[in-house]
């Protein structure tokens, strides 16, 4: 099975810098399927010995490995895809540096980023919002519910609400019609990081499905 063909069933990403294994395993073992490398302050060697972690937390637990917008460092890392931004390469230099298999991620923050994204080719999945405001995303502003409801009416393809999730704002994104979440500090924060996938991935229990209602 490919990368591609298991993104339909992931439910909990998590976006993370280089962490130690253990917490991997925690976060994994509690429900993330899906683990995305993010640190901007590593060289190019540092992130592919991080990646190392990553990819074998991944492998023992049966999750995804994505790298944060590094297309030209995926295979190095031996990460299952990318994931790029607004701001990024397009779809198509991602793409064309992964190769056909491999996942491509796009970050989307309104409608017309969302139905671009949802007619490219080149994008495997998408992340929809910030649904609130985020310290990790400094300055971007909200895009709110509306949005999560727009993606879960319109989208066709696996997408995750992004932005400011946790236990306490998840369950109104999921009611929205979320059926997949993108968490930071909802789990890098917790005291019990596998206690913390668990509630996030609880609070998403319901079918998986990419398709429009």
């Amino acid at each position: 099975m490919t990368p591609r063909e298991r993104l339909a069933d992931t439910r909990l990403y998590l976006v993370c810098d280089a962490r130690p294994r253990a917490f991997l395993d925690a976060a994994l073992r509690g429900g993330s399927d899906l683990i995305q490398l993010r640190d901007k302050s590593l060289s190019d060697d540092e992130l592919v010995a991080a990646a190392k972690t990553f990819r074998a937390a991944a492998d023992a637990h049966g999750a995804l490995f994505i790298l944060n917008d590094r297309p030209d460092l995926v295979e190095a890392c031996d990460a299952d895809g990318v994931h790029v931004g607004q701001d990024d390469g397009t779809p198509a230099q991602a793409r064309e540096a992964v190769g056909p298999d491999r996942i491509v991620g796009r970050s989307t923050h309104a409608p017309a980023q969302a139905d671009a994204a949802d007619a490219d080719r080149d994008v495997d999945y998408m992340a929809v919002g910030p649904v609130h405001a985020t310290p990790t995303k400094p300055g971007r502003p909200a895009a709110g519910l509306k949005y999560v409801k727009y993606a879960a009416s319109t989208v066709s393809k696996p997408w995750f609400a992004i932005g400011g999730l946790d236990r306490h704002t998840l369950p109104a994104a999921v009611e929205a019609g979320a059926k997949r979440a993108v968490v930071v500090r909802a789990i890098t924060d917790a005291a019990d990081p596998e206690q913390a996938a668990g509630e996030l991935r609880a609070l998403m229990e319901g079918p998986v499905g990419s398709a429009k209602p």
